[in-house]
């Protein structure tokens, strides 16, 4: 399986829209900061047909040092999560 980079999404999307790649790399940048902050903020973001963005929290657990067995603890962290929806899947 390849990898498809921003700078290629970039040029097939303004080959796709007619627009210039500067164009089109303004509206996915601002598109991508938007989706982050309001994700942020706590919201999901629903594009249908496509997918949902979501924050996803775990909270803080005790775990085990594998090399010595210690237990340790494990702080809470929080990660942008997405869930494509059962079309786009």
């Amino acid at each position: 399986m390849s990898n498809f980079n921003k700078a290629e999404l970039i040029k097939s999307v303004a080959q796709t829209t007619g627009k210039s790649q500067k164009e089109v790399e303004e509206i996915i940048t601002a598109t991508l900061s938007v989706i982050r902050e309001e994700t942020d903020a706590g919201k999901t973001v629903n594009l249908p047909g496509f997918g949902r963005f979501s924050m996803k929290h775990r909270a803080a657990r005790q775990g085990r040092n594998p090399a010595t067995g210690a237990v340790i603890n494990i702080a809470a962290s929080s990660s942008l999560g997405f869930k494509p929806t059962k079309s786009a899947a």
